[in-house]
């Protein structure tokens, strides 16, 4: 099935895993493959209400048999859908534009932010991940050197609040994002937009502490530059404590993009914007996205609200994930390879170190961690500036069996890569 893979695809798709999983079924927080061996999903943030929820499948299925169709007839289904995501955001951000993917969505909030500010340059952290379209590439450190940086995009580094030696790490990435700001200017760049994920997912996962973007945003606020909060990731409930990740900051965004969890699987994406910005945007520029809010894809990311409503996820969201970071942190008593852990809700990053006093990131460690649990059955990636935080993001129904489970694996991984004479932290 590999090389049929390779032959069919090209090397440009990657598979995850040294053992790379087949994967046949799914439900809830498992994936299931063809002997019915099930794999403890700690990864996957796109079927965010659990895989195959059967209220999100029915809500599918009835909407494809009754409509499917584009956005420029007279419908009611997107007006309620609309209304109701954009009860979730603060008043300010009043209008929605909707797209297939996330990096569609980036791609739209860039066009808005340059239309109307009128300048080209953008602000990013140092291992963004935004996207894969032209525009969202460019913008996406992450994807690597062979996908060099827009000509007028600048990078700060992320607010490693592991790293800061007590600095305020707010006040440091405020002061980064004013140095960009300043720099573009000399070199004849108007600055249009500084753009983050709300949880700095590629970065590293930095959650805390809560209001740190506030000195930025104000940075911004004086200079007319535009804030853009990526909620691709962190967005609808997973945080645990606010349904979007920028609103721990206490702070409103121009624009905030959403994603992969929208829909549950089905792709739909929006840019949620400030109506002056949306205005000038549509009074010069027509927008049509042919699949973009289709009847089905609305369908389930109506569903999508019911359940993580009905179901309290966001709730359990917050239960769950301090469980297992205490959990977590508990192993990092045990095992001095785990330098910090850190997160907030069903988001969280625990980075592995070759040192505690140097602080040296171990990434061979991390990867090798990973690879162990999923030999366990229980599946997660690593993420971080260099690679070596591992990245934990379950779908919501997640439960205190299932971080258990987890935590039991990894503890086994870490004894065993220690009796292999990997890295003890020391």
């Amino acid at each position: 099935m590999i090389e049929r893979r390779q032959m069919l695809l090209g090397p440009s798709y990657r598979l995850f895993y040294e053992n790379p999983v087949h994967v046949t079924t799914a439900k809830g927080v498992w994936l299931y493959g063809p002997d019915g061996e099930a794999y403890l999903d700690a990864y996957n943030n796109v079927p965010s209400v659990g895989h195959c929820h059967p209220h999100v499948v029915e809500a599918i299925s009835y909407q494809a048999s009754q409509l499917n169709t584009h956005t420029r007839y007279l419908n009611e289904q997107i007006l309620s859908y609309s209304e109701r995501l954009l009860a979730t955001f603060p008043a300010e951000l009043d209008r929605v534009m909707y797209t297939c993917t996330g990096s569609e969505a980036v791609d739209l909030a860039l066009r808005l932010a340059r239309h109307y500010t009128g300048g080209t340059g953008i602000i990013i952290t140092e291992n963004a991940y935004h996207g894969v379209t032209a525009s969202a590439a460019e913008i996406s450190p992450l994807l690597g050197n062979s996908v060099p940086l827009g000509q007028h995009v600048l990078t700060v580094p992320a607010p490693d609040t592991y790293r800061a030696n007590g600095r305020d790490v707010g006040a440091a990435l405020a002061d980064d994002v004013a140095k960009a700001i300043g720099h573009m200017r000399r070199r004849g760049i108007t600055p249009a937009a500084f753009i983050a994920d709300s949880i700095f997912s590629s970065d590293g996962v930095f959650a805390d502490p809560p209001g740190f973007l506030k000195p930025v945003v104000d940075v911004l606020k004086k200079a007319g530059v535009l804030y853009i909060a990526d909620e691709v990731q962190p967005g609808f409930g997973r945080l645990g404590t606010n349904m979007w990740g920028f609103a721990r900051h206490e702070i409103v965004p121009d624009i905030v993009v959403v994603g992969k969890p929208m829909g549950n699987g089905m792709p739909i994406a929006a840019a949620i914007v400030k109506p002056d910005i949306q205005e000038c945007f549509g009074r010069d520029i027509r927008y049509f996205n042919t699949f973009g809010a289709s009847n089905v894809s609305l369908a389930a990311a109506s569903a999508v609200l019911d359940v993580i409503e009905n179901e309290n996820l966001m709730q359990n969201a917050r239960k769950a994930g301090d469980y297992l970071c205490a959990g977590m942190r508990s192993l990092k008593e045990a095992f001095a390879s785990i330098g910090d852990v850190r997160g907030s809700g069903l988001f969280l990053g625990l980075e592995f170190l070759r040192n505690q006093d140097s602080r040296e990131p171990d990434s061979a460690l991390a990867l090798k961690v990973v690879s162990k649990l999923r030999d366990r059955r229980v599946l997660i990636s690593a993420s971080g500036l260099n690679g070596n935080v591992l990245k934990i993001r379950p779908p919501l129904p997640f439960s205190r069996e299932n971080a258990d489970m987890l935590l039991n694996a990894l503890q086994d991984a870490l004894v065993e890569t220690e009796r292999e004479g990997w890295n003890s932290g020391r």
